[in-house]
């Protein structure tokens, strides 16, 4: 942060979490908190902020998912296809035992179920992070 530069609300907030935090762990008293979340929402530059955490350690860095694990929204579709998948299989399974053909035809439907579930879950588990997240809506 540039410290003769006018600054944003969001970064008026970051300093206000850092300090609510630092006071819920008990390195700030409360008030310690207030006076110094007052002279955060006061702070106009960079400048004006940066004494304000000097005395308090720095954020551990945001958690990022690591590749390969799944959110919750893409486990829930992938359940969801398998749902599907299986239900649509039981009931080729069901057609194949109650009909006349005597080899087993339901064999190539259901491998490509199953080949769909491969790569959907293939697909879901490469995709990065931010891409999981809801989408905007459609005007």
């Amino acid at each position: 942060m540039n410290d003769h530069i006018r600054i944003s609300d969001a970064e008026r907030e970051s300093v206000a979490v850092r300090i609510r935090d630092a006071a819920a762990e008990g390195r700030l008293t409360l008030e310690e908190a207030d006076e110094r979340q007052r002279a955060v929402y006061e702070a106009r530059v960079g400048a004006d902020l940066a004494p304000l955490t000097a005395d308090l350690p720095e954020p551990p860095p945001p958690a990022v998912p690591r590749r390969g694990t799944l959110s919750p929204q893409a486990r829930r579709r992938l359940l969801i296809h398998a749902g599907i998948g299986a239900a649509f299989a039981l009931l080729l399974l069901l057609r194949w035992l109650v009909g006349p053909v005597p080899f087993f035809w339901p064999a190539g439907p259901v491998f490509w179920i199953a080949a769909s579930l491969a790569g959907h879950y293939w697909w879901a588990t490469r995709r990065s992070p931010r891409d999981s997240g809801p989408r905007p809506a459609r005007p």
